[in-house]
C-alpha cells in the first residue's frame, strides 16, 4: 500500500508541476512534453532520477521524465556496450518498446472512434 501511496504522489507532483506550467505560464501542452523529456534526461545524466524512480515506481517512470531517463539510461547503457554506435543504438533499444505501443494503441483508437478533422 505505502509504494502505491508513493507512485501515487511522485507522479501527481509531476503532473501538477506540468499542470501549472501550462495554467501560468505562456508554455504550450508541447513545449511542457519536451520541457519534462529534456529534464527527465537531465536529472537522469546526474544520477539523480533513479532515487525518484526508486521511491514511486511507476508514478517516476511512466510520466514524461520518465522517458528522458529511459533515452539518457539507454545511451548510456549503449556506449558501455558498443562503443560510439551506441549513441545511437542504445536509446532507441531503451524506449522501442514504449514508443511502439504509443503508435499501436494510438492507431487502434483512431480507427475505433474515428476522430474528426
Amino acid at each position: 500500500m505505502e509504494q502505491l501511496l508513493m507512485a501515487f504522489i511522485i507522479g501527481g507532483s509531476i503532473c501538477v508541476i506540468g499542470q501549472l506550467l501550462m495554467d501560468m505560464t505562456p508554455l504550450t501542452p508541447a513545449h511542457v512534453l519536451v520541457l519534462f523529456v529534456v529534464l527527465g534526461g537531465v536529472i537522469s545524466s546526474f544520477g539523480w532520477y533513479q532515487p525518484l524512480i526508486d521511491i514511486g515506481g511507476a508514478g517516476a517512470t511512466i510520466p514524461l521524465p520518465g522517458f528522458g531517463h529511459s533515452l539518457v539510461q539507454g545511451t548510456i547503457e549503449g556506449v558501455q556496450k558498443d562503443g560510439f554506435l551506441g549513441i545511437f543504438s542504445g536509446a532507441i533499444k531503451a524506449t522501442a518498446a514504449g514508443i511502439t505501443a504509443a503508435i499501436i494503441f494510438g492507431f487502434s483508437m483512431a480507427i475505433l472512434f474515428r476522430p474528426k478533422d
